[in-house]
């Protein structure tokens, strides 16, 4: 893989759909979603003008699940409203062992970095949940869980600061992605609300119990925005000098070399990219009370900022 000074094009049509010489979900999209996928190793090198970077993962196995992430009938595995025309579907990564690494190369624009980053973990998963359009495969929302066992990483000065560097040279690209996702985000949505429009409409017209309890059931795992997570059940990090500062720095200053540990249990990460400032965040995972009142406080903020636009 390699970083892209400029975001590419989103992706069109699925191309199993087009294959198939169809247009809509139907049995080839159904077919490859029950595929039981086992990797023994995969390894997966990312080029950036600043870094190179390598992904290596051991024993990595990928299945269809039901909503409650547990394998099941494949039937189970997808939920289909007709009324809405759109589809859940559910997936689940697992792997042995994983092992990151990054460099700075060599005609980066950084200062060359002498440690290379590394950080390998055990056990981990990852949780997919995709709502697509049946007629056209289009993906509406995505809800992406990284799910980490207990980890343990040891850095030192060095590598700290080239973590930073690494996450400095891929800020510009990842801003442009992220103006790129919400320019088209307005369209999505706007055809999701409409699609609700017309899910009431039909709901009032026709009351079969069949169909609201699949509205139902649709509702109760449906995803309202694109999300990310990260979920770490115990990270203990250590932050140590390497040998190269304690022969130098330790003998300028006078200092002798030290470390720091930090301990952080099922520590979370979730991220909005679609949210708009003042909107409802009750189907947030980690909702609680004291959002209502940010939420209260985000509003009026909004409110003040629009006026004053307005007379602008």
């Amino acid at each position: 893989m390699r970083t892209c000074e400029e975001p590419r094009p989103p992706n069109g049509q699925s191309p199993i759909a087009l294959a198939a010489g169809q247009s809509e979900y139907g049995f080839a999209e159904k077919v490859v979603e029950g595929m039981f996928i086992v990797v023994n190793s995969i390894t997966i090198k990312i080029h950036s003008k600043a870094f190179h970077a390598s992904f290596e993962l051991w024993q990595l196995q990928g299945y269809s699940v039901n909503p409650n992430w547990q394998q099941s009938d494949l039937r189970l595995t997808r939920i289909t409203d007709p009324q809405r025309g759109e589809v859940l579907t559910f997936k689940e990564l697992t792997w042995q062992t994983l092992r990151i690494e990054a460099d700075a190369t060599d005609n980066g624009d950084q200062d060359p970095v002498t440690t290379p980053l590394r950080l390998i973990t055990n056990q981990g998963r990852i949780r997919i949940s995709l709502k697509r359009r049946t007629k056209d495969c289009n993906v509406m929302a995505s809800k992406l869980m990284f799910l980490l066992d207990d980890l343990l990483w040891v850095l030192t000065d060095s590598q700290l600061k080239a973590m930073m560097k690494y996450a400095e040279s891929l800020s510009e690209a990842m801003e442009k992605s992220a103006q790129q996702r919400k320019s088209l985000a307005p369209e999505s949505v706007q055809v999701s609300q409409s699609s609700f429009g017309c899910c009431s409409a039909r709901k009032k017209e026709k009351t079969s119990p069949n169909a609201s309890s699949i509205g139902q059931y649709f509702d109760k795992h449906d995803m309202k925005e694109s999300s990310y997570h990260l979920l770490i059940s115990r990270l203990d990090l250590h932050i140590c000098d390497d040998s190269h500062s304690r022969e130098t720095g330790a003998l300028k200053h006078g200092m002798l070399g030290g470390a720091m540990q930090l301990t952080f249990r099922r520590m979370a990460f979730d991220y909005y990219p679609f949210h708009r400032a003042g909107d409802a965040c009750k189907h947030w995972v980690r909702y609680s009370e004291a959002m209502e009142t940010r939420g209260q406080w985000a509003k009026k903020l909004v409110s003040e900022f629009q006026s004053k636009t307005e007379k602008l």
